[in-house]
């Protein structure tokens, strides 16, 4: 079938059919988990009284947790991979091979989580499925590895189209958080696969998640969107540091059930306190949307006050917003399963809200509510994920909102540069560059990351002893290939080095040759290098230092070898060659 393919099928054509099929698995895959998450949760709210749908939303979410982990554990060995950093660190170092697990380990383990109210979100594990779907049909198929990684960000940009029936939304999402770059043969196979997941969408799921109908924007409310574009900065900074506080905390908890029964507990807690934060939230933007913020205290304890304070929709409206990255760690380090690209719209729209509410109520200028939700959206997703333009064309087709370009420019762009200074990395990425993984934003550091200092290390010079003789110095010159040695002891530790260039004068005084010992001539090393030390750091050092070659000790300060700069950029360029045939 493969020889006939290439007597008959161009690989431009083929490229475009396959990219059709991965759109189609990935738009079949978005429907059947988000159809059997929402018909699920509407039979485990039926069977319950709505006076005692408080508790039992309490209750749910420490089953979903308990069911994930247990079959995270029987089915998958204990390794899930939970959110998009896994498919970033496939793509960087793994040649975009995604497991096959993640077909279906996602899907399964996200419905689990989610239908029992896990408060996160499904894009994240619809993306990773989408993927998979893309890197394992290239290699069913043995399509190369550029067209593979190009065909497991076509599978994430689908899943992400038939989440929200966005296909150019899901473009930008592939290009500026999976592939992190787009070329003009990258686009089109990228467009027809997401188009393609979104025609697939619309005909078995019902239509856009939320609308809004708006023609104009008030230009005189240009100064409130960039203080909507600061406040949406800062709940981005606040929400990436609070999730990888928690990831932390939660990795250094002893015991996985000891995890199931504290994380479902304490999330119970949140969602009996804050109801809106019970499953992925949208449900309350759609209220939000819909002009019904008083609703946000329905079936909440806050729920006998309501006639009592105008505040009352502010104080949860709040609070949902500052804790939902905290239900979604709780979620996610407790052993569930979802994402943060959901909580980040579901924050940003009660950031827009409590924003708009309160201008409107001091009077200053009277705003549409409205806008100023969907603009929190965007704010607030550009910031977290770090990608502006999926957040413009991402609430502009979900809501219909392409008459708010403008200020989804102005709110977006404001916000995910103030983020950047403070959180150089995304909450996909930040824990990936912490383990030294790097992705094409700097695509140097990126390649130099996939070499490790270890490997690189020469150990063909030769060395010296403290106590040796001149002339016994000399009597190794001449046996030598280098003209740098390493001064090392008995024992393995380097004492100093000495250079054929600097003792040059000295070799040829024959009275000193059997009083002068390698002590007196030795200099001391300009920089030592660690094995666990970055190779971009490492170059910067011999550049400031003017060095062309450094020593490298072990963690217990023995002697190793030497690192070369010509080593290091010879392997540099060998790995750049690599990665553009690839």
């Amino acid at each position: 079938m493969l020889l006939w393919r290439l007597r008959h099928i161009s690989d431009r054509v083929y490229l475009i059919l396959v990219s059709m099929v991965v759109g189609l698995l990935a738009g079949l895959a978005a429907v059947v988990l988000k159809t059997l998450v929402h018909d699920s949760q509407k039979v485990l709210n039926a069977w319950v009284p709505a006076q005692y749908q408080v508790f039992s939303s309490s209750l749910y979410p420490i089953i979903g947790i308990a069911l994930t982990v247990l079959f995270t554990r029987y089915f998958l060995d204990g390794n899930l991979g939970r959110g998009i950093g896994p498919i970033i660190y496939n793509i960087a170092r793994q040649g975009s091979v995604v497991p096959r697990s993640k077909l279906y380990s996602q899907l399964v383990s996200s419905f689990l989580t989610v239908t029992f109210g896990g408060s996160a979100g499904l894009e994240a594990p619809i993306s990773v499925t989408g993927s998979a779907i893309g890197s394992n049909t290239s290699r069913v198929l043995r399509i190369g590895r550029r067209e593979r990684r190009l065909l497991t960000g076509c599978g994430a940009a689908a899943g992400v189209a038939a989440i929200f029936n966005s296909p150019i939304a899901g473009v930008l999402f592939a290009v500026e958080v999976i592939l992190s770059e787009l070329s003009a043969a990258y686009f089109v196979p990228l467009l027809i696969s997401s188009a393609t997941a979104t025609v697939v969408s619309k005909a078995l799921y019902a239509g856009q998640p939320f609308v809004l109908i708006t023609t104009s924007w008030p230009v005189d409310a240009v100064p409130l969107y960039l203080m909507l574009a600061v406040f949406t900065a800062l709940l981005s900074v606040y929400m990436i540091r609070v999730y990888f506080w928690a990831d932390k905390y939660f990795e250094q908890l002893p015991g996985t059930f000891r995890k199931v029964v504290l994380g479902g507990l304490a999330l119970g807690g949140l969602v009996f306190l804050f109801p809106p934060l019970y499953g992925e939230g949208y449900n309350i933007v759609q209220l939000l949307l819909g002009g019904h913020s008083d609703q946000l205290v329905d079936n909440s304890l806050f729920d006998v006050f309501h006639d009592q304070s105008v505040w009352l929709v502010l104080l949860v409206a709040a609070g949902s917003m500052l804790l939902k990255v905290v239900a979604t760690s709780i979620t996610i380090g407790s052993g569930g399963n979802g994402g943060m690209f959901g909580s980040s719209l579901f924050a940003g729209a009660l950031c827009g809200f409590v924003f708009a509410r309160l201008i409107n109520m001091s009077g200053l200028y009277p705003i549409s509510e409205v806008h100023f939700i969907v603009l929190g959206m965007a704010g607030t997703l550009a910031g977290v994920v770090h990608a502006p333009l999926t957040g413009i064309f991402l609430i502009a087709e979900i809501t219909g909102g392409y008459a708010l370009f403008v200020p989804l420019m102005v709110v977006t762009s404001g916000s995910y540069l103030i983020t950047r200074y403070f959180e150089p990395y995304s909450v996909y990425t930040r824990k990936l560059v912490q383990k030294g993984v790097y992705v094409n934003q700097d695509r140097d550091r990126g390649l130099l990351a996939q070499l490790d200092v270890a490997s690189q290390v020469q150990t063909d010079f030769l060395p010296v002893h403290p106590e040796d003789t001149l002339g016994e110095l000399v009597q190794t010159f001449r046996h030598a290939t280098r003209n740098l040695f390493p001064v090392v002891d008995a024992g393995g530790h380097l004492h100093g080095i000495v250079s054929l260039d600097t003792v040059r004068d000295a070799l040829f005084d024959d009275e000193h040759y059997n009083t002068t010992r390698v002590r007196d001539l030795m200099t001391d090393p300009p920089a030592i290098v660690r094995p666990d030390d970055t190779l971009l750091d490492t170059l910067r050092c011999m550049e400031q230092l003017g060095a062309w070659a450094l020593p490298v000790l072990s963690p217990e300060d023995r002697y190793m070898g030497f690192l070369l700069k010509s080593t290091i950029l010879a392997n540099y360029r060998r790995q750049l060659i690599k990665e553009s045939e690839n």
